[in-house]
């Protein structure tokens, strides 16, 4: 049976890692990107597998619409919701319309292209969808002399990991199975295209994380952490997390009365 996958934002960074290693395995391909040039030039480079591209930009309306309407047609093996935008500043300083490009791209496009694509996954009994997140999901509860702040993208990262997690467990006894991908800072363009120049801080491959992906589904991971060595951290954040969240109760906590 022919492997299918979808990968968003495909033209650089993780999304090509992904579509290439993906490729490499023969699975063939939907690729989307705003870059036609790019996602042209990927498909010449890949002649042993079927690869489809679709130029959209999924900080449109148009463009999640476009491409979530691909995801309820077409057998998905596999969802890739990699796009991304970086937008790395403090809320009073972020232009209104660079929030709203980054909530449409890290939240409503990957609930919208999944939520697309879950129906047929769960028809014929199996699929896998990656959410990629980051490290900064976790970073909230920082001293706030830790810099730099960067509120709408941390939210949006911390919303898919809450999200995956949910998702998952909706999905039990489907054969559906969500991952959120979490890694640190990898050699990409993406920070670049910032302003950034991180080339002196030691970077993850992009290929690395694809590869920690892949192995985390075999692991029954649903929070895959590329460069987080001890596991049992993430365990412990879960777990305090199930506590907190099971020590409630109906009435007013003491410390409020």
């Amino acid at each position: 049976m022919t492997q299918l996958a979808l990968v968003t934002g495909a033209t650089s960074g993780i999304g090509r890692a992904f579509a290439d290693r993906l490729a490499a395995d023969g699975y063939d391909l939907i690729i989307t990107g705003r870059r036609e040039d790019r996602l042209a030039e990927f498909a010449a480079a890949h002649p042993g597998v079927e690869v489809r591209t679709v130029a959209a930009d999924l900080s449109t309306d148009d463009g999640v619409g476009t491409v979530a309407a691909i995801c309820a047609a077409e057998p998905l093996t596999m969802l890739v919701n990699n796009a991304g935008v970086a937008h790395y500043m403090p809320l009073a300083q972020l232009p209104a319309e660079k929030a709203a490009e980054l909530v449409h791209v890290k939240v409503a496009a990957p609930t919208m292209l999944t939520r697309a694509a879950v129906a047929g996954m769960r028809e014929r009994g199996e699929g896998k969808i990656v959410n990629v997140a980051g490290m900064i999901a976790f970073s909230g509860p920082a001293d706030p002399s830790v810099m730099p702040r960067r509120a709408v993208y941390a939210g949006s990262l911390a919303y898919l990991v809450a999200l995956s997690q949910t998702l998952n467990a909706e999905l039990d006894g489907t054969g559906v199975r969500v991952q959120v991908l979490c890694p640190g800072v990898v050699a990409t363009e993406f920070h670049s295209r910032q302003g950034l120049d991180l080339s002196a801080v030691p970077r993850m491959s992009a290929a690395d994380v694809v590869t920690a992906s892949l192995r985390g589904f075999e692991l029954g991971e649903v929070v895959t952490a590329p460069g987080v060595e001890d596991a049992g951290l993430l365990d412990a954040v879960f777990r305090a997390d199930l506590a907190a969240f099971g020590g409630q109760s109906p009435q007013l906590a003491s410390r409020y009365r």
